[in-house]
C-alpha cells in the first residue's frame, strides 16, 4: 500500500472538524493534514499542504463553500465532498457545487453542527477514499478528447432490433450523477418519443431540487416522481429520495408507483436495480437502458433480469468521463451492454434508438 492520501477538513465549527477528523483515525488510506475554518482559509492552507482530497461544509462566513469550490476548481482543481444541509437552501447549494466540480456530498443528519454525525461516518469515509482516487482532469469542465472505447465486453447477440412502437428509456447512476444527468438531458429533443425514468442515488430532499434544476435546462419536462403520475413521452421522472421507484398498468397506461417499504438494496433506495427488475415484467414496450458514473455495481443484477425478458438495449458510459467507473464497469463485464460511449454521446445515442 502506497503513502496514505491527504485530507483537508473545512468547516467553521470545531466540533465539527474534530468530529470529522477522528472518522479518519484508523483510516489506512487517508491521513487528515489539515483543517481550515471558512474557504478563504482553506485556500490559503491548500497551496502548502496540497491536499488530495477535501471534506468542505456548504455554509460558512466570510467565505462560504461553494465560493471556495468554485475558486479550487480555478487554481488548483481537488476533489471534493460537500457536507450539505437538507434545508431547502443547502439543498439547492449543493447541487450547485455538484455543477462547479464537487464530486460528491453527504447530507448532515441534523443541520449546521450535528451531533449526530456518526450516523454518516461510513458514508463519508468511503467517499473520501473514492474521492482521493479520482484523476484531476475529470473534474474539469472540459471536453476530453473522445477516443472509442474498445468492444471487448459488448455482447453483439444482443439484438439491436426493438420490435415494440411504445419506448421506455431507463437511467441509473450514482456518484458524479447530477452532472452527467446535466449533459443528457438537457440534450435530449422536447418531443422525445418516449419517457425517461431515473434513478439517481440520493437521500431525501435532494431529488427535487435536482428535478427543479435539470428542469430548468431542459426542454423535455423533468419532474421529481411522485405516487400515480401518468407516465407520458418527453418526460422525466426522477424517483424521490427514500423510495424505490416502480411502474403500474392502468388501463393502457402506466403509472409511478413509489415504494418505501421494501428495505434499501446494497445501501440503495431507490435503487437501479430494482427500477430494472420492475420494467422486466412489462412487455409492451422497449427499454433503452443507460447507466452511468457511480460507485458499485447497482444495475448489474437488474439488467440481467431485463436482458432475459427480451425487447432492451443497454448503454453504459465509457470510462473516459465517467466521474467513477463503477456501476458502468459492472454492467460491461455482464457482456450485456450494446454501446460503451462517452457522457456528451449518450442523448444522441438514446434519439437513435428511438422513432
Amino acid at each position: 500500500m502506497g503513502p496514505k492520501k491527504k485530507l483537508l477538513i473545512v468547516d467553521d465549527s470545531a466540533f465539527m472538524r474534530k468530529l470529522i477528523g477522528d472518522f479518519f483515525k484508523e483510516s489506512k488510506t487517508i491521513e487528515v493534514v489539515g483543517i481550515a475554518r471558512n474557504g478563504s482559509d482553506a485556500l490559503r492552507k491548500i497551496k502548502t499542504l496540497r491536499p488530495d482530497v477535501i471534506t468542505m461544509d456548504v455554509e460558512m462566513p466570510e467565505m462560504n463553500g461553494i465560493e471556495a469550490l468554485k475558486q479550487i476548481m480555478i487554481d488548483s482543481p481537488v476533489p471534493i465532498i460537500m457536507l450539505s444541509s437538507t434545508t431547502q437552501r443547502g439543498t439547492e447549494s449543493t447541487l450547485l457545487a455538484m455543477e462547479y466540480g464537487a464530486v460528491d456530498f453527504v447530507a448532515k443528519p441534523s443541520g449546521t453542527i450535528s451531533l449526530d454525525l456518526h450516523k454518516i461516518k461510513d458514508e463519508l469515509v468511503e467517499k473520501v477514499e473514492h474521492a482521493s482516487r479520482i484523476t484531476i482532469s475529470k473534474l474539469k469542465k472540459v471536453k476530453l478528447p473522445t477516443r472509442e472505447e474498445p468492444k471487448v465486453a459488448v455482447n453483439q447477440s444482443v439484438t439491436h432490433r426493438l420490435l415494440n412502437k411504445k419506448k421506455m428509456v431507463l437511467i441509473g447512476t450514482s456518484t458524479g450523477g447530477p452532472r452527467a444527468l446535466q449533459e443528457v438531458l438537457p440534450n435530449l429533443p422536447g418531443d422525445l418519443k418516449a419517457p425517461v425514468l431515473i434513478v439517481q442515488h440520493m437521500p431525501p430532499g435532494f431529488t427535487k431540487s435536482l428535478a427543479d434544476r435539470l428542469n430548468q435546462l431542459s426542454e423535455i419536462e423533468v419532474k421529481e416522481a411522485s405516487e400515480g403520475d401518468i407516465i407520458r413521452n418527453g418526460h422525466a421522472y426522477i424517483a424521490p429520495g427514500g423510495y424505490h421507484m416502480r411502474i403500474k398498468k392502468v388501463g393502457t397506461a402506466y403509472t409511478i408507483k413509489l415504494d418505501d417499504v421494501e428495505p434499501p438494496r446494497g445501501g440503495h433506495r431507490p435503487s437501479v436495480d430494482v427500477l430494472l427488475e420492475d420494467n422486466s415484467s412489462y412487455n409492451d414496450f422497449d427499454k433503452i437502458v443507460i447507466i452511468m458514473t457511480g460507485m458499485g455495481s447497482d444495475g448489474s443484477k437488474g439488467l440481467k433480469r431485463l436482458v432475459e425478458a427480451g425487447n432492451v438495449v443497454t448503454i453504459a458510459e465509457s470510462s473516459n468521463t465517467c466521474i467513477v467507473y463503477g456501476m458502468p464497469k459492472a454492467a460491461v463485464e455482464t457482456k450485456l451492454v450494446n454501446e460503451v460511449v462517452d457522457l456528451e454521446r449518450i442523448a444522441n445515442t438514446i434519439t437513435r434508438y428511438l422513432p
